[in-house]
């Protein structure tokens, strides 16, 4: 996942407030459970990783954590590091190749892949978990590989899409659209009314968290486990259609660069010359800061999200961002590491997550979000997700980039979309089964 995207998730205003929900007699009973719940004096020390935005935008919930932990087993104390996204990957490579690794890491939910495939993180008993019965699918996928659980998702991230209501409106649109003929039908009449130049969706060619999202929702994926061996699928008819319903959309709405990324995407929103995005929903909100508003203020008034429509007929599936928390298998103190984990990501610490702006680990809380009016939209598109390949070389076809190649060869018209799947699928072929 896109490192920007999780620093500013925390930062988000997704929801207005949530009442605070304590746990019930079974998840109190899950919880002394998950470790060593021994109220024996202990003179040990765990380490956690987490990155700033635990730092800077919920350190109450770091510190109810510790408490917890630290009031089952007087005398333990609990060391905190805290890293930017760029520099902690680096890091840990390092540490893990001593003795001296931490009890606790924060990750990226697509850097989960490579380190469970290495063997770098401790097996853990999901059902010592609250709510992991419950955990968004998207979530999970993210902490199994080969049938075995070796994190716990921590909290998420879903897209949405947000246009402005008053260049709807002046197109002759009263509402949202709920369906992709809606959609489209709308786009329309909004690039008829603004003109060639106007992006009535400005899509970025290489936002590959977009693009696949239209392969899923055409019920292909990107590479399939066959006999033990994965194999990139996107030369398969359902993926091709989904690619297809992709590039078509970017040729009749996407008017600006087609070589670009999503990095800038709510700066060049600010600008006004777009009428709709499909995003991580911190994104519109930025782009109606000062800072970027370059529309003399109109957008923060004007800016109206909605679930995104697929071409299947249901909401397009989303690619859920996130962190989990793992447990390196050096750890001296993976009972207790787990334990502190099931602290921090309880029912009671995922309301203060959702409190501040993120989506929970787990559908029965996300329920709540969908009941209310501030946070249904982002809710509601959570519920249908997809995750990568759990594939042992997945970090290395994020890491040369062959999907972002493959969408903007097909964007640009440089390849056609089946010849842009066929060498996609050769060049994740090379990599999929290797080891990072």
């Amino acid at each position: 996942m896109k490192r920007k995207l999780i620093a500013a998730i925390g930062v988000a205003t997704m929801i207005v407030g949530i009442a605070a929900c304590g746990s019930d007699k079974k998840d109190d009973d899950k919880k002394a459970d998950a470790g060593s719940s021994s109220a024996a004096t202990t003179d040990k020390t765990i380490t956690v990783w987490l990155t700033v935005d635990a730092q800077h935008n919920w350190p109450d919930l770091v510190k109810s954590a510790d408490d917890a932990i630290i009031a089952k087993h007087p005398g333990l104390k609990v060391k905190h590091e805290y890293y930017a996204w760029p520099d902690k990957n680096a890091k840990l490579d390092a540490v893990l190749a001593t003795d001296k690794a931490p009890d606790v890491v924060e990750m990226g939910n697509t850097e989960m892949v490579p380190y469970m495939a290495e063997g770098a993180f401790a097996e853990l008993d999901a059902a010592k978990f609250d709510n992991s019965a419950q955990w968004l699918d998207g979530l999970k996928q993210s902490v199994n590989y080969d049938g075995k659980t070796y994190g716990v998702p921590y909290y998420a991230a879903a897209r949405i899409a947000t246009w402005r209501k008053d260049i709807a409106s002046a197109a002759g649109i009263k509402d949202t659209p709920k369906t992709w003929t809606e959609l489209t039908g709308d786009l329309d009449k909004i690039q008829s009314k603004e003109g060639a130049k106007f992006n009535a969706w400005y899509q970025p060619s290489r936002d590959w968290y977009a693009a696949l999202s239209f392969v899923y929702d055409a019920g292909g994926a990107i590479a399939a486990n066959e006999g033990g061996q994965w194999k990139g699928s996107l030369e398969s008819p359902a993926a091709i259609k989904g690619l297809t319903s992709w590039k078509d959309a970017l040729g009749k709405y996407m008017h600006g660069d087609l070589t670009k990324d999503e990095s800038d995407r709510y700066i060049v929103y600010g600008q006004g010359k777009s009428a709709m995005i499909y995003a991580p929903g911190w994104e519109a909100p930025s782009a109606a800061d000062p800072k970027y508003d370059k529309t003399g203020g109109k957008l923060k008034d004007n800016l109206v999200n909605f679930v995104m429509p697929g071409p299947s007929g249901k909401a397009l599936p989303v690619f859920l961002g996130g962190s989990d928390l793992a447990v390196p298998s050096k750890s001296k103190n993976v009972d207790l590491a787990s334990e502190w984990i099931n602290d921090f990501t309880d029912t009671q610490g995922q309301t203060t997550l959702m409190a501040k702006g993120n989506l929970p680990n787990n559908n029965t809380q996300l329920a709540t979000l969908k009941a209310d009016p501030a946070s249904a939209v982002t809710a509601t598109a959570a519920e249908s997700s997809w995750f990568v390949p759990t594939a042992p070389g997945w970090g290395s076809v994020e890491k040369a980039q062959i999907l972002q190649t493959m969408l903007q060869n097909i964007a640009t018209g440089k390849k056609s979309v089946e010849q842009g799947a066929k060498d996609a699928d050769a060049a994740m072929d090379k990599v999929l089964n290797v080891k990072n």
